[in-house]
C-alpha cells in the first residue's frame, strides 16, 4: 500500500478527526471512527460556512427585509446545488428538503398511496427498515430476492415485475447496502423497472456520500425517478434530508404535512396549495441544515467524487484483505474484491459476541463501530442463517440479546493506520479471548467501572 494512504489526504478537512477520547486504565487515545455508515463528522468548510452565515440568518420565504431575502435566496440556491450534484433536470425534477432519508421515503409513500391504494410496491430483502416499513401499511409489498452473495437479484426483479405486471407502482431499492456495502446496479434496475411500466426510487443514504450518482444517464430508460439521501451521512449535520423526485408526482394530491408555507390561498372552506416543492415543506425550513448540505456538496465536488470513491475502495480492499487473513474472523459479505461496494464490512470474531467485540474495540482502543442488525433485521437474519423458529423465539422474548454482527464503515478521512490498529486489536482479542470474555461478559463490575470512567469526560 502506497505511503500516500497511510494518512488520509482528506483527514485535515474533517472536524474532530484527531480528538482524544478516554479508554481503559485512565488513558486517552485518538478516536477512530469506523461507524460512518451511521453518521459522519462535519467538514471544516461546512462549519466555517455556518459560522460565517449566522449574522445574516433570518426567516426563509417569510419577510421583506434584506436578511430574509438573502437567506431565502441562499436556501433556494441549495436546491440547484443538489440538482446539479445528482444531474437532476430542473424542468423535470423537484428537490424537497426534510429531516432525513427516512422522512423523505415516508413522504413519497404517502403521496403515492393517495394516488393509487391498490398497487404493489417492490422492495427487496436487503433494505434498511426505512425503505421497508413505510410501504407496508399503504400498499401490498412484495420482496425481490437476493443472490447467493447477498446482492440484489436482478433476474428476480424481472420475474416479480412480470408476475405483477401493471400493478407495480414503484420499485424501491437501496443504492448501496448499509450491511454489506454492496452497490446496486441502479441504472440496470431502472431500465428493467421502466420496461414493465414501473417507476423506481433509490435509497441513496449510503450511496450518495461515497460515489458519483447520475439520475439521468445517456439512456433515458435508465433514468432514476426518485432519489433520497441524508446530509448527516455526507459531512453535513444539522438534520436535513433530500427527496429528489418527478415534479408531476408532487403537483397532485395534498401534502402529508400542511400548514405555513404550503399554500397560496386559504379561505374558511377552500385551499389552493402551493406548487412543489413548497407545498411539501410545511413550517419554517431548516435553513442551517440545508446550507450545511449545500456547502458539503461544494466541497465534495471540489475534491471530486470519483477520487473519493477510489480512495475509499482502497481502504475497503485493504481492510478486507487483512480480515481475510484471520481464520477466526467470519466475514458476511463477499471476499471477491471485484464486487462493487462502498466501504462497509460486516464481521464477527468466532466465540465473541458482536456486542462484546464492539465494547472491547471502543474501551481498549477508542474505535467506534456498530454492532447488531443495523436497522436491517430481515437481511441480517438471512446472512446469519437465523431460522424462522429462532425468530419466533425472539419475537416472544424481544428483550433477549439477539444475534448480530460488527460493522466497520469508512469515510474519506479514515486511513491505513487506523485499519492497522483495528486489525492488531482483533488479533489481541483472539489471543486473549478468555480474558476479554471474563472482563466484558462475566465481570459486570469491571465493565461498569470501564463505562463510568469513559463517560466521566
Amino acid at each position: 500500500m502506497e505511503n500516500l494512504y497511510k494518512i488520509s489526504p482528506y483527514r485535515h478537512m474533517v472536524v474532530g478527526a484527531n480528538t482524544k477520547v478516554p479508554i481503559v486504565y485512565g488513558k486517552m487515545t485518538t478516536a477512530i471512527n469506523l461507524d460512518n455508515a451511521a453518521t459522519t463528522p462535519p467538514l471544516i468548510s461546512v462549519m466555517n460556512k455556518i459560522n460565517g452565515f449566522m449574522p445574516w440568518y433570518s426567516s426563509v420565504h417569510r419577510g421583506a427585509g434584506y436578511k430574509s431575502i438573502y437567506t431565502s435566496n441562499l436556501y433556494e440556491s441549495c436546491r440547484d446545488i443538489v440538482k446539479e450534484f445528482v444531474n437532476a433536470d430542473p424542468e423535470t425534477y423537484t428537490v424537497i428538503f426534510g429531516k432525513n432519508t427516512t422522512e423523505a421515503i415516508n413522504k413519497l409513500s404517502y403521496r403515492l398511496c393517495r394516488a393509487s391504494k391498490d398497487s404493489i410496491i417492490l422492495s427487496t430483502c436487503i433494505e434498511h427498515h426505512s425503505n421497508d416499513l413505510p410501504w407496508r401499511d399503504k400498499f401490498t409489498v412484495r420482496y425481490v430476492d437476493m443472490d447467493s452473495n447477498g446482492r440484489l437479484d436482478l433476474n428476480d426483479l424481472r420475474r416479480k415485475l412480470r408476475r405483477y405486471k401493471n400493478k407495480v407502482k414503484l420499485v424501491a431499492i437501496t443504492g448501496a447496502s448499509n450491511v454489506t456495502g454492496y452497490v446496486t446496479p441502479i441504472h440496470k434496475a431502472a431500465k428493467i423497472a421502466h420496461e414493465y411500466g414501473s417507476k423506481i426510487m433509490i435509497d441513496g443514504a449510503q450511496l450518495v456520500p461515497h460515489t458519483p450518482v447520475n439520475m439521468r444517464p445517456d439512456d433515458k430508460n435508465e433514468w432514476i425517478d426518485y432519489l433520497v439521501f441524508s446530509a448527516h451521512k455526507m459531512y453535513a449535520p444539522f438534520g436535513t434530508g433530500v427527496l429528489v423526485g418527478l415534479k408531476e408526482t408532487f403537483k397532485k394530491g395534498n401534502p402529508d404535512y400542511c400548514g405555513g408555507g404550503t399554500v397560496r390561498i386559504v379561505t374558511k372552506d377552500k385551499v389552493i396549495w402551493s406548487d412543489p416543492p413548497y407545498k411539501d415543506e410545511a413550517g419554517t425550513p431548516n435553513m442551517i441544515g440545508v446550507l450545511a448540505l449545500g456547502e458539503s456538496i461544494k466541497t465534495l465536488n471540489t475534491l471530486n467524487m470519483d477520487k473519493i470513491d477510489i480512495y475509499e475502495k482502497k481502504l475497503t480492499h485493504y481492510a478486507l484483505s487483512e480480515l481475510m487473513k484471520i481464520p477466526e474472523v467470519e466475514i458476511y459479505s463477499s471476499k471477491d474484491m471485484d464486487i462493487d461496494r462502498i466501504g462497509v464490512i460486516p464481521f464477527n470474531i468466532n466465540g465473541v459476541s458482536h456486542e462484546v467485540t464492539a465494547a472491547i474495540l471502543s474501551n481498549e482502543a477508542g474505535i467506534s463501530v456498530r454492532s447488531g442488525c443495523f436497522c436491517a433485521q430481515p437481511y441480517v437474519q438471512r446472512l446469519l442463517g437465523i431460522s424462522e423458529k429462532d425468530m419466533r423465539y425472539y419475537m416472544n422474548h424481544p428483550d433477549d440479546v439477539r444475534p448480530g454482527m460488527v460493522r466497520i464503515s469508512f469515510g474519506m478521512y479514515n486511513d491505513i493506520n487506523e485499519i492497522d490498529i483495528l486489525i492488531n486489536l482483533i488479533y489481541k482479542i483472539i489471543k486473549n479471548r478468555n480474558m476479554y470474555l471474563n472482563r466484558y461478559y462475566n465481570d459486570k463490575v469491571y465493565y461498569k467501572a470501564v463505562q463510568a470512567t469513559k463517560y466521566s469526560i
